[in-house]
């Protein structure tokens, strides 16, 4: 492969990586749930959510690619330290997501071939692992992304032309909300672009060699892309369950995100639904692993020469938790909540590390970013107080 080709694969890949790592079975459940809570006016928080995002990957992917380091040991740069406390916030959180992900494949088999939903999550466990036992473990998980995207968004726009919603409602409640939900704001953040998902891209592009000043327009237009394929997903998944809830009919809560899928197309729809969480889920536990696995590498060099490895370790871990203990119905919301709490402290560890010279050389990081960025870690900061508070009944 050429190396123009390899730089575009990398950049694409990248952007697919976090793309397909953000939309999970959290991701699903999570415009479902509040589809149906907040009509049409959800479309606001999902525009506010877009813009939150960009804003994080700008500054995120510009300062990991200019100094040619990984967060965490920006993160120690900037306050020693720290890039350990953020290791361990990444890792748990990727874990507990993990195994919320391994839940939504073995969940997406089931619905696809009537097994078992411990069944279906060992396949897809050992799917995943297979993806890291080649030599080019990079390539091979840059395709797979790729490929797992594309399938879901044919398919969920497939659901929205079938659900007829009522997309002059949708548009003007998007701009003109009747309601406004913080907890939604920060679930949806975190869920985006909260966690182990704020670095994925970024880390694989490190990975990838594609980094240092020359390449940030490449670096910028990736992270980007990362965010308008997810939110893509996102607006198409909500216009789809929107078209069902305003008809009235009401989401099962034991599985809100198939509920629209069934109600439109039977049979059939079950077994499409079982196919997209299916891809929700199985690159996400991938995207989970990798990134993860990147926090892990900073604790000794042996993690960073065996590093696909405990990669592998770390799914069959993921994997053996849920078919052993199994999950919390609640996880996948929350999880994505709690990711919205971490994303401020990743957020202002960034922003300073973008202009100290120790770890950016004499890159000039725009003003209006960092402004974008230090406003979204006050904003994110006041919705997450706001979102402990309510969690503890304190509002």
């Amino acid at each position: 492969m050429s190396t123009i080709k390899k730089h575009n694969t990398a950049i694409l890949g990248a952007a697919f990586l976090m793309a397909t790592s953000a939309v999970g079975p959290g991701f699903l459940t999570q415009t479902a749930t509040f589809t149906e809570s907040l009509m049409a006016s959800f479309g606001f928080v999902i525009l506010i959510s877009i813009v939150m995002d960009i804003g994080v990957q700008l500054n995120v992917w510009r300062v990991v690619a200019v100094s040619k380091k990984r967060a965490q040991e920006i993160a120690n740069l900037v306050f020693p330290g720290v890039g350990y406390l953020l290791s361990f916030l990444i890792i748990a959180g990727g874990l507990a997501f993990n195994i919320g992900n391994i839940g939504g494949a073995g969940l997406g088999m089931q619905s696809m071939f009537n097994i078992s939903p411990i069944t279906g999550a060992l396949i897809s466990g050992v799917i995943a692992v297979a993806i890291f036992l080649g030599r080019e473990t990079g390539p091979m998980m840059d395709k797979f992304a790729q490929l797992m995207g594309f399938i879901l968004i044919v398919l969920v726009i497939y659901v929205v032309f079938k659900s007829d919603p009522p997309l002059a409602e949708a548009v003007s409640k998007t701009i003109m909300p009747d309601k406004i939900d913080a907890v939604a704001i920060v679930t949806l953040v975190g869920g985006t672009v909260g966690g182990y998902i704020t670095f994925s891209g970024a880390h694989r592009l490190l990975e990838a060699g594609v980094s240092g000043e020359e390449n940030l327009k490449s670096v910028t237009r990736s992270s980007v892309s990362g965010i308008l394929i997810a939110s893509v997903i996102r607006v198409f998944l909500f216009l789809a369950v929107l078209g069902v809830v305003s008809q009235g009919f009401a989401l099962d809560p034991a599985n809100p995100a198939m509920s629209p899928f069934q109600y439109i197309l039977g049979n059939a729809g079950k077994v499409i639904f079982g196919m997209v969480i299916w891809a929700a889920s199985v690159t996400s536990v991938i995207g989970a692993a990798y990134t993860s696995v990147s926090f892990m590498t900073n604790f000794h060099p042996f993690i960073e020469t065996y590093k696909r490895y405990f990669i592998i370790g770390f799914i069959v871990i993921s994997t053996l938790v849920f078919a052993t203990i199994g999950k919390p119905a609640q996880v996948l919301v929350l999880v994505g909540t709690l990711n919205g709490l971490v994303l401020p402290i990743a957020m202002v560890i960034i922003l300073i590390a973008a202009y100290r010279k120790n770890i950016v050389g004499n890159y000039k990081h725009p003003i209006w970013i960092a402004a974008f960025g230090w406003l979204i870690a006050i904003v994110m900061s006041i919705l997450s107080v706001m979102t402990i508070a309510k969690y503890l009944g304190m509002s």
